[in-house]
Protein backbone atom coordinates (compact mmCIF):
# COMPACT_ATOMS: atom_id res chain seq x y z
CA UNK A 1 0.00 0.00 0.00
CA UNK A 2 1.35 3.22 -0.75
CA UNK A 3 0.62 5.75 2.26
CA UNK A 4 1.35 9.08 2.14
CA UNK A 5 1.40 11.08 5.69
CA UNK A 6 0.36 14.65 5.28
CA UNK A 7 1.71 16.63 8.46
CA UNK A 8 3.41 19.92 9.53
CA UNK A 9 6.07 18.58 11.27
CA UNK A 10 7.86 15.26 11.82
CA UNK A 11 10.82 14.18 13.41
CA UNK A 12 13.72 13.76 12.90
CA UNK A 13 13.83 17.28 10.78
CA UNK A 14 10.99 19.04 12.62
CA UNK A 15 9.38 19.38 15.59
CA UNK A 16 7.70 21.22 18.39
CA UNK A 17 5.62 18.93 19.97
CA UNK A 18 4.80 14.88 20.24
CA UNK A 19 3.12 15.24 16.72
CA UNK A 20 6.60 14.92 15.39
CA UNK A 21 7.59 12.15 17.08
CA UNK A 22 3.93 10.18 15.95
CA UNK A 23 4.06 10.88 12.53
CA UNK A 24 8.11 9.38 12.26
CA UNK A 25 7.72 6.51 14.78
CA UNK A 26 3.90 5.45 13.01
CA UNK A 27 5.77 5.68 9.75
CA UNK A 28 8.69 3.49 10.62
CA UNK A 29 6.33 1.08 11.64
CA UNK A 30 4.44 1.13 8.70
CA UNK A 31 7.21 0.22 6.57
CA UNK A 32 8.06 -2.76 8.91
CA UNK A 33 4.95 -4.07 7.58
CA UNK A 34 5.90 -3.90 4.15
CA UNK A 35 4.40 -0.66 2.88
CA UNK A 36 5.37 2.34 0.93
CA UNK A 37 5.26 5.63 3.23
CA UNK A 38 6.34 9.22 2.24
CA UNK A 39 6.13 12.29 4.37
CA UNK A 40 5.76 15.28 3.27
CA UNK A 41 6.49 18.02 5.25
CA UNK A 42 7.27 22.31 5.22
CA UNK A 43 11.17 22.88 4.31
CA UNK A 44 11.46 24.95 7.45
CA UNK A 45 14.45 26.87 8.18
CA UNK A 46 14.95 25.47 11.51
CA UNK A 47 14.85 21.94 9.99
CA UNK A 48 17.66 19.72 11.75
CA UNK A 49 20.43 18.58 9.17
CA UNK A 50 20.80 14.73 9.30
CA UNK A 51 24.63 13.53 9.01
CA UNK A 52 24.73 11.77 5.54
CA UNK A 53 21.13 12.77 4.89
CA UNK A 54 21.18 15.02 0.91
CA UNK A 55 17.87 16.54 -0.18
CA UNK A 56 17.89 16.98 -3.39
CA UNK A 57 15.50 19.23 -5.50
CA UNK A 58 13.00 16.92 -7.89
CA UNK A 59 10.55 18.53 -9.06
CA UNK A 60 9.43 22.67 -9.60
CA UNK A 61 5.94 23.52 -10.02
CA UNK A 62 3.81 26.81 -9.49
CA UNK A 63 1.15 26.76 -6.97
CA UNK A 64 -1.84 28.97 -7.75
CA UNK A 65 -4.00 30.68 -5.07
CA UNK A 66 -6.55 33.13 -6.43
CA UNK A 67 -4.17 36.16 -7.86
CA UNK A 68 -1.16 34.82 -6.54
CA UNK A 69 1.15 32.48 -9.13
CA UNK A 70 3.94 31.36 -6.52
CA UNK A 71 7.25 28.99 -7.50
CA UNK A 72 7.50 25.71 -5.49
CA UNK A 73 10.04 23.33 -5.23
CA UNK A 74 10.44 20.21 -3.86
CA UNK A 75 12.97 18.75 -1.71
CA UNK A 76 13.29 14.57 -1.41
CA UNK A 77 15.32 12.29 0.66
CA UNK A 78 15.09 8.79 1.56
CA UNK A 79 15.39 7.74 5.53
CA UNK A 80 15.06 4.69 7.51
CA UNK A 81 12.49 2.98 4.50
CA UNK A 82 10.98 6.22 4.38
CA UNK A 83 9.95 8.95 0.93
CA UNK A 84 10.48 12.64 2.64
CA UNK A 85 9.51 15.57 0.66
CA UNK A 86 9.57 18.83 1.86
CA UNK A 87 7.80 21.84 0.50
CA UNK A 88 10.23 24.81 -0.16
CA UNK A 89 8.92 28.41 0.21
CA UNK A 90 11.21 31.17 1.68
CA UNK A 91 8.71 33.44 2.48
CA UNK A 92 6.23 31.18 4.17
CA UNK A 93 8.55 28.69 6.01
CA UNK A 94 12.40 30.82 6.15
CA UNK A 95 11.15 31.75 9.47
CA UNK A 96 12.30 31.26 13.13
CA UNK A 97 9.32 28.89 14.50
CA UNK A 98 7.19 26.76 12.60
CA UNK A 99 3.95 28.30 14.21
CA UNK A 100 2.92 31.00 15.70
CA UNK A 101 2.55 33.96 12.86
CA UNK A 102 -0.44 36.46 11.73
CA UNK A 103 -0.37 34.15 8.27
CA UNK A 104 -0.11 30.64 9.35
CA UNK A 105 -3.60 30.54 7.59
CA UNK A 106 -2.40 31.35 4.56
CA UNK A 107 1.06 29.74 5.05
CA UNK A 108 -0.71 26.58 5.68
CA UNK A 109 -3.29 26.79 3.02
CA UNK A 110 -0.15 27.41 0.37
CA UNK A 111 1.12 23.92 2.19
CA UNK A 112 -1.69 22.04 0.96
CA UNK A 113 -2.35 23.11 -2.06
CA UNK A 114 1.65 22.31 -2.68
CA UNK A 115 0.76 18.77 -1.63
CA UNK A 116 -2.41 18.56 -3.75
CA UNK A 117 0.35 19.31 -6.70
CA UNK A 118 2.75 17.09 -5.58
CA UNK A 119 0.45 14.13 -5.51
CA UNK A 120 0.18 14.47 -9.00
CA UNK A 121 3.64 14.56 -9.76
CA UNK A 122 4.56 11.56 -8.36
CA UNK A 123 5.82 8.41 -10.20
CA UNK A 124 3.60 6.12 -8.29
CA UNK A 125 -0.26 6.51 -7.52
CA UNK A 126 -1.10 6.85 -3.75
CA UNK A 127 -3.61 5.07 -1.70
CA UNK A 128 -3.96 6.53 1.31
CA UNK A 129 -3.61 9.81 2.68
CA UNK A 130 -3.21 10.36 6.15
CA UNK A 131 -3.74 13.86 6.94
CA UNK A 132 -2.72 15.21 10.56
CA UNK A 133 -4.73 18.15 12.54
CA UNK A 134 -5.88 21.32 10.76
CA UNK A 135 -2.95 22.20 9.04
CA UNK A 136 -4.18 20.12 6.05
CA UNK A 137 -7.57 19.51 6.69
CA UNK A 138 -8.85 21.34 3.78
CA UNK A 139 -7.27 18.70 1.37
CA UNK A 140 -9.59 16.36 0.70
CA UNK A 141 -12.29 19.08 0.25
CA UNK A 142 -10.21 20.85 -2.20
CA UNK A 143 -9.18 17.37 -4.16
CA UNK A 144 -13.28 16.29 -4.49
CA UNK A 145 -14.03 20.03 -4.83
CA UNK A 146 -11.75 21.02 -7.82
CA UNK A 147 -10.00 17.75 -9.47
CA UNK A 148 -12.99 14.98 -9.09
CA UNK A 149 -12.57 14.35 -12.69
CA UNK A 150 -8.97 14.19 -12.37
CA UNK A 151 -7.90 10.63 -13.13
CA UNK A 152 -4.65 10.88 -11.00
CA UNK A 153 -6.57 11.65 -7.90
CA UNK A 154 -9.42 8.70 -8.50
CA UNK A 155 -9.61 6.25 -5.71
CA UNK A 156 -7.41 8.08 -3.20
CA UNK A 157 -9.13 7.48 0.41
CA UNK A 158 -8.49 10.02 3.21
CA UNK A 159 -7.87 9.56 6.95
CA UNK A 160 -7.77 12.17 8.98
CA UNK A 161 -6.01 12.52 13.01
CA UNK A 162 -7.09 14.75 15.41
CA UNK A 163 -4.12 15.13 17.46
CA UNK A 164 -5.40 18.30 19.17
CA UNK A 165 -8.76 19.51 19.19
CA UNK A 166 -7.98 22.73 20.40
CA UNK A 167 -6.46 24.53 17.46
CA UNK A 168 -9.52 23.99 14.46
CA UNK A 169 -7.81 26.32 11.67
CA UNK A 170 -9.93 29.12 12.02
CA UNK A 171 -9.70 32.05 9.32
CA UNK A 172 -12.05 34.17 7.35
CA UNK A 173 -15.37 33.38 4.93
CA UNK A 174 -13.93 36.01 2.60
CA UNK A 175 -10.76 34.00 2.58
CA UNK A 176 -12.09 30.58 1.34
CA UNK A 177 -11.03 31.89 -2.55
CA UNK A 178 -8.33 33.78 -2.04
CA UNK A 179 -6.19 30.87 0.14
CA UNK A 180 -7.74 27.40 -1.76
CA UNK A 181 -10.13 28.56 -4.57
CA UNK A 182 -12.99 27.16 -3.04
CA UNK A 183 -16.49 28.27 -3.89
CA UNK A 184 -18.30 30.27 -0.89
CA UNK A 185 -21.23 27.75 -1.25
CA UNK A 186 -19.10 25.24 0.82
CA UNK A 187 -19.39 27.75 3.44
CA UNK A 188 -22.78 28.73 2.98
CA UNK A 189 -23.97 24.88 3.14
CA UNK A 190 -22.12 24.70 6.55
CA UNK A 191 -19.91 22.06 5.20
CA UNK A 192 -16.34 23.29 6.71
CA UNK A 193 -18.01 26.37 8.87
CA UNK A 194 -17.49 26.25 12.56
CA UNK A 195 -18.12 29.20 15.04
CA UNK A 196 -18.74 31.52 12.30
CA UNK A 197 -15.54 31.07 10.41
CA UNK A 198 -14.06 28.69 8.05
CA UNK A 199 -12.37 25.73 9.80
CA UNK A 200 -9.48 23.62 8.11
CA UNK A 201 -10.33 20.87 10.79
CA UNK A 202 -13.96 20.54 10.37
CA UNK A 203 -13.58 20.09 6.91
CA UNK A 204 -11.33 17.35 6.87
CA UNK A 205 -13.95 16.05 9.21
CA UNK A 206 -16.78 16.56 6.77
CA UNK A 207 -14.36 15.73 3.29
CA UNK A 208 -12.10 12.22 4.99
CA UNK A 209 -13.35 9.11 4.41
CA UNK A 210 -12.40 7.77 7.76
CA UNK A 211 -11.56 10.08 11.44
CA UNK A 212 -9.52 8.90 14.38
CA UNK A 213 -8.09 10.46 17.17
CA UNK A 214 -4.92 9.13 19.50
CA UNK A 215 -6.47 7.47 22.55
CA UNK A 216 -10.09 5.45 22.99
CA UNK A 217 -11.16 7.44 26.01
CA UNK A 218 -10.10 10.80 23.92
CA UNK A 219 -12.47 9.76 21.14
CA UNK A 220 -15.43 8.78 24.04
CA UNK A 221 -14.74 12.60 25.07
CA UNK A 222 -15.28 14.19 21.76
CA UNK A 223 -18.39 12.71 21.08
CA UNK A 224 -19.42 14.67 24.41
CA UNK A 225 -20.24 18.47 24.31
CA UNK A 226 -18.16 18.98 27.49
CA UNK A 227 -15.16 17.39 26.02
CA UNK A 228 -15.59 18.09 22.72
CA UNK A 229 -14.01 21.65 22.32
CA UNK A 230 -16.69 22.65 20.20
CA UNK A 231 -16.58 19.39 17.77
CA UNK A 232 -19.35 16.92 19.30
CA UNK A 233 -21.94 18.08 17.10
CA UNK A 234 -20.21 17.38 13.41
CA UNK A 235 -18.18 13.98 15.24
CA UNK A 236 -21.57 12.48 16.01
CA UNK A 237 -22.77 13.00 12.88
CA UNK A 238 -19.62 10.86 11.62
CA UNK A 239 -19.61 8.65 14.71
CA UNK A 240 -19.34 5.49 12.63
CA UNK A 241 -16.58 6.66 10.62
CA UNK A 242 -14.73 8.02 13.99
CA UNK A 243 -11.99 5.53 16.03
CA UNK A 244 -9.82 6.04 18.91
CA UNK A 245 -6.36 4.13 18.27
CA UNK A 246 -4.24 4.79 20.89
CA UNK A 247 -0.42 6.57 19.99
CA UNK A 248 2.64 4.48 21.06
CA UNK A 249 6.40 5.19 21.03
CA UNK A 250 9.46 4.54 19.33
CA UNK A 251 11.27 1.92 22.02
CA UNK A 252 14.63 2.07 20.02
CA UNK A 253 14.78 5.91 20.89
CA UNK A 254 13.41 5.76 24.34
CA UNK A 255 15.23 2.45 26.08
CA UNK A 256 17.53 3.73 29.37
CA UNK A 257 19.40 0.02 28.64
CA UNK A 258 20.97 1.72 25.10
CA UNK A 259 20.20 5.34 25.73
CA UNK A 260 23.29 7.13 24.40
CA UNK A 261 21.93 10.71 26.36
CA UNK A 262 21.73 9.26 29.85
CA UNK A 263 24.58 8.79 32.56
CA UNK A 264 24.15 5.36 33.34
CA UNK A 265 22.31 2.72 31.47
CA UNK A 266 19.89 0.86 32.84
CA UNK A 267 17.12 -2.32 32.96
CA UNK A 268 14.48 -3.97 35.27
CA UNK A 269 17.03 -5.76 36.96
CA UNK A 270 18.76 -2.58 38.31
CA UNK A 271 16.46 0.13 37.72
CA UNK A 272 16.77 1.33 41.21
CA UNK A 273 20.50 1.70 41.45
CA UNK A 274 20.75 2.51 37.73
CA UNK A 275 18.21 5.27 38.28
CA UNK A 276 19.87 6.43 41.64
CA UNK A 277 23.10 6.95 39.58
CA UNK A 278 21.70 8.78 37.16
CA UNK A 279 19.98 10.76 39.81
CA UNK A 280 22.74 11.55 41.52
CA UNK A 281 24.70 12.83 38.40
CA UNK A 282 21.89 14.80 37.83
CA UNK A 283 21.23 16.76 40.95
CA UNK A 284 25.20 17.15 41.21
CA UNK A 285 25.55 19.22 38.30
CA UNK A 286 22.37 20.91 39.33
CA UNK A 287 22.67 21.59 43.01
CA UNK A 288 19.81 19.46 43.72
CA UNK A 289 19.37 16.81 46.50
CA UNK A 290 19.88 13.42 45.28
CA UNK A 291 18.69 12.13 48.66
CA UNK A 292 15.12 13.41 47.87
CA UNK A 293 12.54 12.37 45.32
CA UNK A 294 12.77 14.27 42.11
CA UNK A 295 9.41 14.73 40.16
CA UNK A 296 9.76 15.61 36.25
CA UNK A 297 7.96 18.14 33.90
CA UNK A 298 9.08 17.64 30.19
CA UNK A 299 5.98 19.98 29.01
CA UNK A 300 4.86 22.39 27.22
CA UNK A 301 3.77 25.44 29.56
CA UNK A 302 0.18 25.92 28.55
CA UNK A 303 -3.33 25.54 29.75
CA UNK A 304 -3.61 22.58 28.10
CA UNK A 305 -1.31 20.84 30.37
CA UNK A 306 -3.00 22.10 33.16
CA UNK A 307 -0.92 24.77 34.24
CA UNK A 308 -3.49 26.06 37.11
CA UNK A 309 -2.50 22.69 38.80
CA UNK A 310 0.68 22.18 37.95
CA UNK A 311 2.19 25.34 39.78
CA UNK A 312 0.59 24.53 43.12
CA UNK A 313 1.64 21.46 42.97
CA UNK A 314 5.41 22.35 42.10
CA UNK A 315 5.16 25.10 45.05
CA UNK A 316 3.83 22.25 47.27
CA UNK A 317 6.09 19.74 46.74
CA UNK A 318 9.15 21.91 46.28
CA UNK A 319 8.64 23.17 49.98
CA UNK A 320 7.61 19.53 51.30
CA UNK A 321 10.80 17.52 51.00
CA UNK A 322 10.90 16.90 47.19
CA UNK A 323 12.81 18.33 43.75
CA UNK A 324 11.14 19.47 40.31
CA UNK A 325 13.11 19.58 37.27
CA UNK A 326 10.96 21.44 34.34
CA UNK A 327 11.87 21.68 30.86
CA UNK A 328 9.36 23.65 29.00
CA UNK A 329 8.21 26.57 27.00
CA UNK A 330 5.23 28.16 26.28
CA UNK A 331 3.19 31.30 27.31
CA UNK A 332 5.87 33.98 28.38
CA UNK A 333 3.65 34.61 31.62
CA UNK A 334 4.00 30.98 33.25
CA UNK A 335 7.62 31.04 32.06
CA UNK A 336 8.58 34.07 34.42
CA UNK A 337 6.25 32.85 37.32
CA UNK A 338 8.10 28.86 37.17
CA UNK A 339 11.20 30.75 36.90
CA UNK A 340 10.26 33.06 39.55
CA UNK A 341 9.71 30.26 41.69
CA UNK A 342 12.96 28.36 40.77
CA UNK A 343 14.63 31.77 41.70
CA UNK A 344 13.05 31.39 44.78
CA UNK A 345 13.43 28.26 45.97
CA UNK A 346 16.54 27.09 43.87
CA UNK A 347 17.61 24.94 46.50
CA UNK A 348 15.08 22.31 45.00
CA UNK A 349 13.68 23.65 41.64
CA UNK A 350 15.52 23.17 38.18
CA UNK A 351 14.29 25.01 35.55
CA UNK A 352 14.83 24.88 31.63
CA UNK A 353 13.01 27.21 28.97
CA UNK A 354 12.82 25.84 25.66
CA UNK A 355 13.13 21.89 24.69
CA UNK A 356 16.84 20.23 24.86
CA UNK A 357 16.46 16.25 23.79
CA UNK A 358 19.37 15.35 25.53
CA UNK A 359 18.59 17.08 28.59
CA UNK A 360 14.94 15.07 28.86
CA UNK A 361 16.16 11.94 28.25
CA UNK A 362 18.30 13.00 31.33
CA UNK A 363 15.26 13.86 33.21
CA UNK A 364 13.11 11.25 32.48
CA UNK A 365 16.24 8.61 33.74
CA UNK A 366 16.84 10.86 36.81
CA UNK A 367 13.56 11.38 38.05
CA UNK A 368 10.91 9.56 40.66
CA UNK A 369 7.81 10.49 39.15
CA UNK A 370 6.67 12.73 36.30
CA UNK A 371 4.10 15.24 36.56
CA UNK A 372 1.67 15.64 34.48
CA UNK A 373 -2.15 16.84 35.57
CA UNK A 374 -3.37 17.82 32.01
CA UNK A 375 -6.92 19.13 31.34
CA UNK A 376 -7.19 17.32 28.86
CA UNK A 377 -4.71 14.97 26.95
CA UNK A 378 -5.56 13.29 23.74
CA UNK A 379 -2.91 10.94 24.45
CA UNK A 380 -0.30 12.21 25.61
CA UNK A 381 3.38 10.97 25.14
CA UNK A 382 5.62 12.05 28.25
CA UNK A 383 3.66 9.30 30.57
CA UNK A 384 4.63 6.59 28.54
CA UNK A 385 8.05 7.53 28.16
CA UNK A 386 8.57 8.18 31.83
CA UNK A 387 7.12 4.93 32.37
CA UNK A 388 9.87 3.12 29.85
CA UNK A 389 12.50 4.81 32.54
CA UNK A 390 11.12 4.01 35.67
CA UNK A 391 9.70 7.29 36.58
CA UNK A 392 6.03 6.73 37.47
CA UNK A 393 3.26 9.19 36.06
CA UNK A 394 1.22 11.37 38.53
CA UNK A 395 -1.74 12.06 36.06
CA UNK A 396 -5.45 13.53 35.97
CA UNK A 397 -7.37 10.86 34.58
CA UNK A 398 -8.52 12.36 31.08
CA UNK A 399 -7.79 11.17 27.61
CA UNK A 400 -4.68 8.71 26.51
CA UNK A 401 -3.78 9.54 30.34
CA UNK A 402 -6.90 7.07 31.32
CA UNK A 403 -5.77 4.54 28.71
CA UNK A 404 -1.60 4.22 29.83
CA UNK A 405 -1.61 4.83 33.50
CA UNK A 406 -3.05 2.08 36.07
CA UNK A 407 -3.39 4.44 38.85
CA UNK A 408 -2.60 3.64 42.39
CA UNK A 409 -5.24 4.07 44.88
CA UNK A 410 -6.05 4.11 48.69
CA UNK A 411 -7.01 0.45 48.70
CA UNK A 412 -3.70 -0.68 47.50
CA UNK A 413 -2.20 0.23 50.54
CA UNK A 414 -3.38 -2.93 52.08
CA UNK A 415 -2.03 -5.27 49.41
CA UNK A 416 1.33 -6.68 49.48
CA UNK A 417 3.97 -5.43 46.83
CA UNK A 418 3.91 -8.86 45.01
CA UNK A 419 0.31 -7.98 44.10
CA UNK A 420 0.74 -4.75 43.58
CA UNK A 421 -0.36 -3.98 39.56
CA UNK A 422 -0.58 -0.20 39.19
CA UNK A 423 1.82 2.04 37.26
CA UNK A 424 1.50 5.51 38.37
CA UNK A 425 -0.71 7.69 40.30
CA UNK A 426 -4.01 9.99 39.42
CA UNK A 427 -6.94 11.78 40.20
CA UNK A 428 -10.47 12.27 38.52
CA UNK A 429 -11.10 16.46 38.98
CA UNK A 430 -9.60 19.43 37.66
CA UNK A 431 -8.82 20.69 41.36
CA UNK A 432 -5.79 21.63 43.31
CA UNK A 433 -6.80 19.84 46.23
CA UNK A 434 -6.97 16.59 44.89
CA UNK A 435 -3.72 17.33 42.36
CA UNK A 436 -1.80 18.23 45.76
CA UNK A 437 -3.44 14.89 47.71
CA UNK A 438 -2.23 12.81 44.96
CA UNK A 439 1.52 14.52 44.79
CA UNK A 440 1.28 14.00 48.78
CA UNK A 441 0.43 10.20 48.27
CA UNK A 442 3.30 9.60 45.56
CA UNK A 443 5.56 10.99 48.22
CA UNK A 444 4.38 9.54 51.29
CA UNK A 445 4.69 6.02 49.51
CA UNK A 446 8.06 6.72 48.07
CA UNK A 447 9.21 7.23 51.98
CA UNK A 448 7.56 5.00 53.78
CA UNK A 449 6.64 1.88 51.35
CA UNK A 450 10.20 1.18 49.15
CA UNK A 451 8.91 -2.11 48.48
CA UNK A 452 5.65 -1.22 46.93
CA UNK A 453 7.34 2.00 44.96
CA UNK A 454 10.15 -0.66 43.49
CA UNK A 455 7.19 -3.12 42.63
CA UNK A 456 5.35 -0.15 40.70
CA UNK A 457 8.57 1.04 38.63
CA UNK A 458 9.20 -2.69 37.59
CA UNK A 459 5.57 -2.67 36.48
CA UNK A 460 5.59 1.12 34.43
CA UNK A 461 8.82 -0.36 32.92
CA UNK A 462 7.37 -3.57 31.85
CA UNK A 463 4.67 -1.99 29.97
CA UNK A 464 4.61 -2.50 26.22
CA UNK A 465 3.56 1.13 24.20
CA UNK A 466 5.24 0.41 21.37
CA UNK A 467 3.54 0.92 18.08
CA UNK A 468 2.97 -2.96 16.67
CA UNK A 469 -0.62 -3.22 17.69
CA UNK A 470 -1.88 0.75 17.02
CA UNK A 471 -0.25 -0.11 12.97
CA UNK A 472 -1.94 -2.44 12.53
CA UNK A 473 -5.06 -0.96 13.56
CA UNK A 474 -4.46 1.69 11.03
CA UNK A 475 -3.31 -0.67 8.34
CA UNK A 476 -6.84 -2.67 9.04
CA UNK A 477 -8.61 0.73 8.71
CA UNK A 478 -6.97 1.80 5.41
CA UNK A 479 -7.31 -1.55 4.13
CA UNK A 480 -11.41 -1.42 5.09
CA UNK A 481 -11.83 1.77 2.76
CA UNK A 482 -9.27 0.69 0.07
CA UNK A 483 -11.07 -1.79 -1.52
Amino acid sequence: MNILMASSESLPFSKTGGLADVIFSLSKEFVKLKNNVSIVLPKYKTNKVIKGVKLNKIFQFDVKMNWRIIPTSVYHCYYLGIDFYFIENQKYFERDNLYGYYDDGERFAYFTNAVVKLIASLPYKIDIVHLHDHQVGLLPCVIKTLYSDKEIYKGIKYVLTIHNPEFKGYFSKDSLYDFYNLPINLYNEGKIRLDEQVSTLKAGIVFSDKITTVSPTHAKELLTYEGSKGLNYDLNLRKNDFVGILNGMDNDFFNPRTDTYIYKNYGIKDVLKGKNENKTEFCKKYNLDPKLPLFAIVSRLSSQKGIELLYPMVEFLSYTGGNIALIGSGDKEIEDKFLQLGRVNNKHIFIYIGYNEELAHKVYASSDFLLMPSSFEPCGLSQMIAQKYGSLPIVRKTGGLKDTVNCYDLSDEEKKAKDIIKDGFGFDNYSISEAILTCAKAMNLYNGRKDVYKKMVINAMKLNHTWDESARIYIALYESINK
